[in-house]
């Protein structure tokens, strides 16, 4: 996955965008799974991509297999910062 901000799809910014708000966690694993506001993301695949291009990592360390409260790496800000917030 490039990390030019035109590279991202759509769902890849809403993802960041969950991550920047806060709502997201990430199962730690070498195929970290995300989950938003409690649910299963409905593509994972994006989401190992994201974690695999370095935009997203876990916020604490964990034991394998838990889930952590996921953040925005420093690329993951610089790839989002071209988008517009989300609508309150």
């Amino acid at each position: 996955m490039s990390t030019h901000p035109n590279a991202l799809s759509r769902r890849a910014i809403a993802m960041l965008k969950a991550i920047a708000e806060g709502r997201a966690e990430l199962r730690c694993s070498c195929e970290p799974d995300l989950r938003v506001d409690g649910l299963s993301c409905c593509d994972q695949n994006t989401a190992h991509d994201l974690a695999h291009a370095g935009l997203v990592r876990a916020a604490v360390v964990t034991a394998p297999g838990r889930w952590a409260p996921a953040e925005l790496t420093e690329a993951g800000h610089r790839a989002l910062a071209g988008f517009p917030a989300a609508a309150a």
